[in-house]
């Protein structure tokens, strides 16, 4: 891999549904493909966006983008299922998809980069630091 193959851009909503073999490997949750898909359709109707890291034009990573106004940032995005394919990882494309989204965040008058990690995804939270996030506090679920 040359990092001058690696390229990151904006999957078109048309090719949403290429992203799904990278999200099955995420692993933390069981749903069908069949209604991710559907949710994948609707998703890309309710102000979110993925990037896509490209090898060529090998898809070998995404990162879900949620644009919203928060009343204590003001216009953010909130960064959703960050994946790299194992064979990619560890070689700086991690820090090249950060910086890319830092500046498509200004670009879209963002105050604040938002995300979520897993409490027992060590390496993720090591990565984020190193990128100059802070942990501010816990996102909590509750199952309807």
């Amino acid at each position: 891999m040359a990092k001058n193959s690696i390229s990151i851009k904006i999957i078109p909503p048309a090719e949403i549904l290429s992203i799904i073999p990278l999200l099955q490997k995420l692993g933390n949750f069981s749903v069908s493909e069949m209604l991710l898909k559907e949710r994948l359709q609707e998703m890309v109707q309710q102000h979110y966006e993925c990037l896509g890291v490209f090898d060529s034009e090998k898809l070998i990573g995404i990162c879900g983008l949620w644009f919203q106004t928060r009343h204590y940032a003001g216009k953010s995005v909130e960064m959703d299922h960050v994946i790299i394919d194992d064979a990619y990882r560890n070689l700086g494309i991690g820090k090249m998809l950060i910086e890319f989204i830092s500046e498509y965040a200004k670009k879209k008058s963002c105050n604040w980069i938002e995300l979520n990690s897993y409490v027992h995804n060590f390496p993720s939270h090591k990565f984020f630091y190193n990128q100059g996030f802070v942990a501010k506090g816990y996102h909590f679920v509750k199952e309807l």
